[in-house]
Parts: C-alpha cells; sequence; structure tokens
C-alpha cells in the first residue's frame, strides 16, 4: 500500500473480530514503528505485546470495572487479538542531554532534569512510533485505536515487571475489524479537511 492510501485511510477502529493475527505480524509491525524519529537518537522508546488472554491485564488495570459493565464499546474493543503498550523512558532522554554533544541545552541531569524540559521528547517519540504502527497496521490490512494512558499505570506496569522509570504513553489496540464499527461522535465536530488549520506565511 502507498504511504498516501495508508494516510487517506486510516482512521480509529473499536470494533474487532476475535481472530488470532499471524504468528510474528505484531512483532514485525512494531519493530517498524520504532524506525520513528528518536530525539537526540536516544531511543527511549518501547513496546510491550499483549496477545490473546494477555491483553485481559490492559483492560482490568486502564479501565474501570463500572465502565467495563456500562460501555457499549468495551465487548468490541476487548476482542482484539492484540494490545500494545507504548513505553518511554524520561531518564533516558535527561541523561542523553546531558552528554558531552549536548551541554548548553540545559536539559540534562545537572541543568534541572525533566522539570527544565518545556517540552517532553520522551512522549513525542512515542507519538511518533505510535503512528507509525497505526499506519503499519492500516498497511497489514488490519483495524487498530489509541487510547490514551488514564488510569492504572504504576500496577500494570509492575505486573509487566517493567523497569522503574519507565512512562506508558498509551495502547494501540490493533486486530481485523467486524464490520461493526460504530463512527465516533467526535467526527462530526469539523470538517475532516484541513481548513483554516495550515497557514502560509503567517497565521
Amino acid at each position: 500500500m502507498e504511504l498516501t492510501q495508508a494516510i487517506s485511510t486510516r482512521r480509529m477502529v473499536r470494533s474487532f473480530a476475535p481472530d488470532p493475527l499471524e504468528p510474528e505480524l505484531a512483532m514485525q509491525l512494531v519493530e517498524r514503528a520504532l524506525r520513528g524519529p528518536s530525539a537526540g537518537n536516544t531511543r527511549g522508546v518501547a513496546w510491550v505485546l499483549l496477545e490473546g488472554t494477555e491483553t485481559a491485564a490492559y483492560w482490568e488495570h486502564a479501565t474501570t470495572e463500572a465502565w467495563r459493565e456500562s460501555s457499549d464499546r468495551y465487548p468490541n474493543l476487548a476482542r482484539a487479538p492484540v494490545v500494545a503498550l507504548s513505553l518511554c523512558s524520561p531518564g533516558a532522554y535527561v541523561e542523553r542531554y546531558g552528554e558531552s554533544d549536548k551541554l548548553g541545552s540545559g536539559l540534562g541531569p545537572d541543568e534541572g532534569g525533566e522539570d527544565a524540559w518545556p517540552i517532553p521528547y520522551w512522549f513525542g517519540d512515542a507519538a511518533f512510533s505510535a503512528m507509525l504502527l497505526l499506519l503499519g497496521a492500516v498497511d497489514a490490512g488490519l483495524g487498530a485505536v489509541f487510547l490514551g494512558n488514564f488510569r492504572g499505570e504504576p500496577d500494570l506496569l509492575s505486573l509487566l515487571d517493567v523497569p522503574e522509570g519507565w512512562r506508558l504513553f498509551g495502547a494501540v489496540v490493533m486486530g481485523r475489524p467486524d464490520g461493526h464499527d460504530t463512527p465516533s461522535p467526535s467526527l462530526g465536530r469539523r470538517p475532516a479537511s484541513g481548513a483554516g488549520l495550515v497557514h502560509r506565511s503567517r497565521w
């Protein structure tokens, strides 16, 4: 699939068939997603793949029981065979920007640490990687949706033996669309075109 086609057809899918993916497909997609930009070549982004019954741990910790019982979308989402967790290491970026070629940036461990960063590059790099995974899913004929990190992060990362200092940016839920997806009401907020959002020379 051409990149232009993948970009123009990509959308968030929230209703999946339970069928497992081909062996190693999810691993191949996340490995490609790690080809995204990395500030200072820090490589402070990682993924944890949950497949099959392992995905239940994500839903248990990242959502509430009340939501799971009341949401019409939960059963459709939970059928997805893969949940890929996007992780980033703030400390890795702070250390990298304290190295000799980055001295003077004011972002190293002896120059303010995490609090000195006006824009946390670790979240930006995690977002780049997540976008590549979403596009890769389209290219592979799959559906996917990005879900942000709202709750349950410490317990989930502890359960999965994620080393201390890593943050959960969000999750990409992937699988084969079942054809019963209900479009998000958010789509009606404004036209899909970039009218009014792209400016030349000045705003």
